[in-house]
């Protein structure tokens, strides 16, 4: 019908500018056309109508595939980007020359305003039960506790070329059973309770155990949970603090982690290991000519270099006997042989702790400890060295933590500075606030 109406307004100008001697044919001839058109008309509406009874399907409608846009470039999805401020002043009873509080491992001055450490790490966590098996750790690290942590000579042949970097590993969790977790890098030692990062100890200084035993190592780890309550850990390292190694020998670790209650928590851990070098380096100069150099600096080996190993037996407990009242304790006993022959050096002692949280900003946290080190191990003298700590934390705000600190060294033999040069005391007491400021998007101990 639609195409008779429009035949119809195409001719009916012409039929109105008609003379009037061919109206009546052009009439007749539209008459035959309609009855012409009528019919077809009517032949097609025919085909078109379903038999009785029979629905007729719609037929599908073509819609064009839809192209989804590219999703963007996520690099940094599930990183978190933390970082950390942590400075103190302590002030030395014995004002000892130089401004040296002996045997700590961060508040090594007194009587000044100190930078301890300025931390920036960067975490993307593997999250297996979502399908990412892949992760990622950086710890970049300034300030005083740098130098005591890392870039020692006397531990690794060049140490300047890794002194910033702390941490850096890359993660992998292994899909066998509940999952293995294997990290390959430099990791912090997991050796002794205490860690790097002041906002998750139990006091503003840190132990003599922390200070003696290993801050990191450098190789491949793996840890295997049978359960909550059990799990296993392994590694293969160059050594004690050697992101380079300095002798053939690769150190090994067997940890056990072990979780009676949901409260306690007991790790039990062996470390054995080989820490005296088979070549010597030259980075500061004053090598003889003609040596062997790598990166443009020059070594010389050691001939018959000592090989005596060392055995470090380690373990500690925490315990959350109330919601507000911690404790813990730790045990060690090392012993290390310059030569396979040659008498042994022991140290070996405990640390005991204590906290208990008085309101959510306010906690009150004591550290008492013995170190016995024959044949001079740790501090080169053969002594007993004891220290008591009592420390007060009060959270001014969200991640700014203020630490105040009353500590004690001592010793059965003259050790530690005075304000003469060559008068030794057998004890010093420290004094110190830190301020401990931290923000990022990494939740619970760093």
């Amino acid at each position: 019908m639609k195409r008779l109406l429009l035949l119809v307004t195409l001719l009916l100008p012409a039929f109105l500018r008609a003379d009037e001697a061919d109206l009546k044919a052009q009439v007749d001839e539209l008459r035959a056309l309609v009855k012409q058109l009528q019919g077809r008309v009517d032949e097609l509406e025919k085909h078109k109508e379903p038999a009785a009874g029979k629905a007729v399907a719609a037929a599908p409608v073509q819609e064009a595939p839809v192209v989804a846009a590219p999703a963007p470039a996520d690099f940094l999805h599930g990183t978190t980007v933390n970082l950390l401020f942590d400075g103190y002043y302590g002030y030395n009873f014995n004002e000892p020359i130089g401004r040296v509080n002996l045997l700590r491992a961060f508040d090594v001055e007194s009587n000044a305003f100190s930078l301890n450490q300025a931390d920036l790490v960067f975490e993307n966590a593997p999250d297996p039960a979502n399908g990412k098996r892949f992760g990622m750790r950086l710890d970049f690290q300034y300030g005083q506790a740098t130098a005591t942590l890392q870039g020692n000579g006397v531990n690794e042949p060049r140490p300047g070329i890794y002194r910033n970097i702390f941490q850096a590993y890359g993660t992998y969790v292994v899909p066998i059973g509940k999952g293995l977790t294997v990290d390959f890098g430099k990791f912090a030692s997991s050796l002794g309770l205490e860690g790097n990062y002041t906002k998750d100890q139990f006091n503003y200084s840190r132990s003599l155990w922390f200070d003696f035993l290993p801050f990191y190592h450098m190789g491949i780890r793996a840890n295997y949970a049978f359960s909550d309550k059990f799990a296993v850990n392994y590694w293969t390292v160059n050594g004690t603090q050697q992101t380079e190694p300095f002798n053939g020998f690769k150190d090994q670790f067997i940890g056990f982690t072990i979780q009676p209650k949901k409260t306690i928590t007991w790790n039990v851990n062996y470390y054995l290991g080989q820490e005296h070098p088979d070549v010597i380096f030259y980075p500061n100069g004053g090598a003889p000519a003609g040596l062997p150099t790598e990166q443009g600096v020059p070594f010389q080996p050691i001939l018959n270099p000592p090989a005596g190993k060392l055995h470090i037996f380690d373990s500690y407990v925490t315990w959350q006997t109330t919601p507000k009242l911690t404790l813990a304790a730790e045990a060690d006993y090392v012993i290390e042989r310059n030569y396979s022959f040659s008498a042994p050096a022991h140290t070996d002692g405990f640390t005991l702790y204590t906290q208990y949280q008085f309101t959510p900003k306010f906690a009150l946290s004591g550290r008492t400890e013995y170190l016995s080190d024959r044949g001079g191990l740790y501090t080169g003298v053969t002594q007993a060295v004891k220290e008591a700590t009592v420390t007060t934390k009060y959270n001014v705000a969200s991640n700014l933590l203020l630490m105040g600190e009353w500590r004690r060294d001592f010793s059965n033999q003259p050790y530690f500075y005075t304000n003469t040069q060559g008068i030794l005391k057998n004890n010093q007491n420290t004094a110190t606030l830190g301020l401990v400021w931290w923000i990022g998007g990494k939740q619970g101990a760093w």
